[in-house]
């Protein structure tokens, strides 16, 4: 009776099988809305597909995630392909997706405006940032692929305009999966040369040809890059990542050429130009000192130096003048000074002063005699003491007390009874 009963694993397992052996579930292309996504620190991601309806939940490993161009997020209307399958440990049938794509956009452009976002944001494209491109430059580098139409249209443009630059090829890929690494090694590179400007491009292509140069590390390498950068990638149409970031942006690499170097004539013509400045602004100086020096021969000065002289020896008799003056005064001065000296009367009568000082010792010392506390004790007085100090009132003491008694000719030391 019990045979006809079978596990939740082994019902789990019969659905399961059915579900992969069906051909029709190997491949299914669903559109939907993401919900609840989870980006997994391994680079998996779990989401649930839904419609108005409906939900299925879903996965897709890091071995396929890592394909995709941009990151998905919640209400992000997507197509996926993929398998659908059970997973046994909770019986529910899930799909395993394979390829994802917004739903109407293409990857590759959803990825560069949420780069573009992202490195906006974070201030990588702001005009302060970037840097001045030499005017004359003596080395330039140029990333880019050694053969092809880019790096042969800036050779010959930089050598037609300003052949005095020597020019440093750095060899890169520009084009598929490893390009972006090989792009920011050779800027790394070229950063160890003494270069005044680097040029980093290519020739044009598709989107998925330009795509190294919408890649996150090849626009942070150009970002920190110390040598000023100039971008030529594609054609004038084309726009990358790599050009917001780069100090500046050349429509082609042809364009980028011109930008980097001046033309040979434009060069002479300023020279030119700063000749003619330079020999104006000479003869404007030689005509300045010229009428400077009339203006000096013209001077009284010159024409009878003897004034000098005069001049200095009218101002050396008025100090001269001036500190008799001043000699006489202070003289006559010290002179009343010594008169009023002589007619005082501490030098005439000297010992009238010492008179009037010894009466004066003498009622101080009178004075001090009459408050001296001996001279009271030689009248027959006596001072009583405790402990050192003064008793002057019977509150001051009690029986038993111990007390000295100062007498004319000595102390006595008595008790209190």
């Amino acid at each position: 009776m019990q045979d006809k009963y079978i596990t939740v694993t082994q019902l789990t397992r019969y659905i399961k099988y059915k579900i992969d052996t069906d051909g029709n579930l190997n491949e299914v292309f669903l559109k939907g809305e993401i919900s609840n996504f989870k980006a997994h620190s391994r680079g998996h991601f779990y989401f649930t597909l839904k419609d108005e309806t409906s939900r299925i939940s879903a996965i897709m490993f890091s071995s396929q995630a890592s394909k995709i161009k941009f990151t998905p997020e919640d209400g992000m209307k997507v197509l996926v392909t993929g398998r659908i399958s059970v997973f046994e440990q909770t019986g529910a049938y899930q799909i395993y997706v394979n390829e994802m794509l917004e739903d109407g956009v293409g990857n590759l452009y959803i990825a560069f405006e949420q780069l573009k976002k992202r490195l906006t944001e974070e201030g990588l494209f702001r005009e302060e940032h970037k840097k001045k491109i030499k005017k004359i430059p003596s080395r330039i580098g140029v990333v880019t692929a050694p053969t092809g139409a880019a790096i042969k249209d800036i050779i010959s443009t930089i050598k037609r305009r300003w052949p005095l630059t020597e020019i440093y090829l750095f060899p890169s890929l520009v084009q598929g999966e490893d390009a972006k690494e090989d792009i920011v090694k050779q800027i790394k590179l070229a950063e160890t040369f003494e270069l005044d400007t680097l040029i980093v491009g290519r020739g044009g292509g598709s989107i998925e040809d330009l795509w190294p140069f919408n890649e996150e590390i090849v626009a942070r390498a150009i970002y920190d890059c110390k040598i000023p950068v100039i971008s030529a990638v594609g054609h004038e149409v084309d726009f990358t990542i790599a050009d917001f970031v780069a100090d500046l942006r050349a429509p082609t690499p042809t364009g980028a050429a011109e930008m980097a170097v001046p033309q040979l004539k434009d060069v002479k013509n300023y020279l030119d130009q700063l000749k003619i400045r330079l020999i104006n602004a000479i003869t404007n100086q030689v005509k300045k000192e010229k009428r400077r020096l009339l203006e000096i021969r013209e001077r009284n000065i010159l024409k009878n130096p003897i004034m000098i002289y005069q001049t200095k020896e009218m101002i050396f008799d008025n100090i001269v003048e001036r500190l008799k003056y001043s000699l006489k005064a202070l003289t006559n001065e010290k002179e009343k000074e010594l008169i009023r000296l002589k007619n005082s009367y501490i030098l005439k009568e000297p010992y009238k002063i010492l008179d009037k000082k010894s009466n004066r010792y003498l009622q101080i010392l009178s004075k001090l005699e009459t408050l001296s506390p001996l001279l009271t004790l030689k009248r027959g007085y006596s001072i009583v003491k405790k402990e050192e100090k003064v008793v002057k009132s019977t509150k001051e003491i009690k029986t038993g007390d111990q007390v000295t008694i100062e007498l004319q000719d000595g102390t006595l030391d008595a008790k209190v009874i």
